[in-house]
């Protein structure tokens, strides 16, 4: 399909260098950047984060009234 568009003159022969030192026509360079720019803009599917709980009361009751660095050091033992 044939259009006509208003392209700035800096831009345009910015373009046509490019397209030139790649050895591909203007209209292919034009294409593809409005394809990246589509692309960029199309609407992405909502980010659902897999459910991965597991089932129980919380902490044991050791371990409920227990400092951080007692939890870290039951979780690490001597990793640390």
């Amino acid at each position: 399909m044939k259009t006509t568009v208003d392209i700035a003159d800096g831009l345009l022969q910015e373009a046509r260098q490019v397209a030139h030192a790649e050895g591909t026509t203007l209209k292919s360079l034009i294409e593809e950047g409005l394809r990246a720019v589509l692309s960029r803009r199309a609407p992405r599917a909502d980010f659902l984060l897999e459910d991965a709980s597991i089932p129980g009361d919380g902490l044991q009751a050791a371990v409920n009234t227990a400092s951080w660095d007692d939890v870290r050091a039951l979780a690490y033992g001597d990793r640390l």
